[in-house]
């Protein structure tokens, strides 16, 4: 088996040091293009799409769970089809305990074209416990994922009182990055709403990691 090259303690620092550099750079790098997301403009959507769960029927704004922002993601699961996606299971692999995104007004949920007799079975073969709704007969899938040219993606939406608006979209490797709670939060319009963050006049921030507790203490 192959491995990296064995140097001296010294020399392995030194070339570990010269690579924290770059990640530190990179990490500044990621901040500053997050306090850029933060103030992208946002598009108005249609708020009738209706979505099937196994407690019934949810509208647009009921998928936000009482809270102002919404991240969406976009799974493949198709209708009439026994094909569950390896990478969209990945993904959803990936999902941690969701109260610490509810507890900054994030509500995380996936969503499917199949049915949700189709879902349920899947959720329940994989132990997934986060919220998946189908909009099988509706457009929500193409208008927000097939009109951008992929078949699967990662939305963010905003709810205010002047009604629901779309603040941000990636697909293909961009899901990769915020997969983390704090990665979530990173696409989010408000962030991670810390005080060290480059955000917009009046957004929402509060003391660095004051926020986060375990997540039965919320």
């Amino acid at each position: 088996m192959n491995h990296p090259p064995i140097v001296t303690r010294e020399q392995w620092q030194a070339a570990r040091h010269a690579l924290l550099t770059e990640e530190k750079a990179l990490t500044r790098a990621n901040d500053a293009l997050s306090a850029r997301r933060r103030r992208l403009p946002m598009t108005r959507v249609d708020d009738s799409y209706t979505f099937a769960s196994p407690s019934g029927t949810r509208s647009f704004a009921e998928l936000f769970e009482g809270r102002p922002q919404l991240i969406v993601y976009h799974n493949m699961l198709a209708p009439d089809s026994d094909h569950v996606c390896p990478g969209c299971s990945f993904y959803c692999d990936q999902i941690g305990n969701l109260a610490h995104l509810n507890a900054r007004g994030v509500t995380f949920a996936v969503v499917s074209r199949a049915r949700v007799s189709e879902i349920e079975p899947v959720k329940a073969r994989l132990g997934w416990s986060f919220p998946w709704y189908s909009c099988h007969g509706t457009r929500f899938h193409e208008d927000f994922v097939s009109a951008e040219g992929a078949p699967f993606g990662l939305s963010v939406f905003l709810r205010t009182d002047e009604g629901i608006f779309q603040t941000w979209f990636t697909t293909s490797r961009g899901v990769e990055l915020p997969i983390s709670t704090f990665g979530l939060l990173d696409v989010t319009p408000w962030g991670r709403q810390e005080v060290w963050e480059d955000s917009p006049e009046d957004w929402p921030q509060h003391p660095t990691f004051s926020q986060v507790k375990i997540h039965d203490q919320y």
